[in-house]
């Protein structure tokens, strides 16, 4: 029995023991008693309301982010309404379950379909050790018009980014080679996956995989910042609250 049920029940049982104990009270009194009693009881229970709706965990708020996009590697139509950007790092194992469970039914159902455009940026975590390599390496095949291809093959295989591996998969992508090393080697796209780095932060972003999603604008993107691996549902209803008039 919680709490106010012990109360109720003692003192209940208190008034009818001082009813039965003392003649002289009148049922009147004893009326009276009850009934301040039972506003007591009613002003525990919404207490104890109270206290258990404080304790439920809350739903933390929204976080709203709006960033400029020009010159950022994306797929679909300039022009379409919607924007989904994803932060991502490629020796991240959740970064790679979004990428081989949701990435290719999100992109059919809006991307193709000219509902929304996809912005990749990059956000390598300081203690995976492969993953800045991996940045610089996309951003390289970029160069020679293969960054999505190579994006594809990267986040596949979170676990085998040496650059052995990575120079196996440009070679296997028909790259020139000798520019593709020169790039990396130059730390050419150093300072700008570090500005990636620092977007993310400044818009609380502190893991792996996080979007923003939402409205397009001139230059980018305001919305939401969505984190995590998730389903394809949820990245659905966050389109559509956006795409809804």
């Amino acid at each position: 029995m919680n709490t106010v049920g012990k109360l109720g029940a003692l003192t209940c049982a208190a008034v009818l023991a001082a009813a039965g104990a003392e003649p002289g009270i009148t049922k009147q009194q004893a009326d009276e008693i009850l009934s301040e009693l039972k506003q007591i009881r009613q002003i525990l229970e919404k207490q104890a309301k109270l206290a258990q709706e404080a304790a439920k965990p809350q739903e933390p708020p929204t976080q709203k982010a709006k960033l400029k996009l020009e010159g950022i590697q994306m797929l679909g139509k300039a022009d379409a309404p919607l924007t989904i950007v994803e932060f991502t790092d490629y020796q991240c194992p959740f970064c790679q379950r979004f990428h081989t469970t949701t990435f290719s039914e999100l992109k059919k159902n809006w991307v193709d379909t000219g509902k929304a455009r996809f912005f990749s940026r990059d956000m390598p975590l300081e203690f995976h050790g492969n993953a800045f390599r991996a940045a610089e390496a996309a951003r390289c095949a970029g160069d020679q018009k293969q960054f999505w291809r190579m994006r594809d093959v990267l986040g596949s295989n979170p676990a085998k980014l040496s650059q052995e591996n990575i120079d196996l998969y440009a070679k296997e992508m028909n790259l020139d080679m000798t520019a593709f090393k020169a790039c990396m080697e130059s730390g050419k796209y150093k300072q700008s996956i570090e500005s990636d780095l620092k977007t993310a932060q400044s818009i609380g972003i502190n893991g792996t995989p996080s979007f923003v999603i939402g409205k397009s604008t001139a230059d980018g993107v305001e919305g939401d910042v969505m984190v995590g691996a998730l389903p394809l549902a949820s990245f659905e209803e966050q389109l559509k609250t956006y795409s809804t008039p």
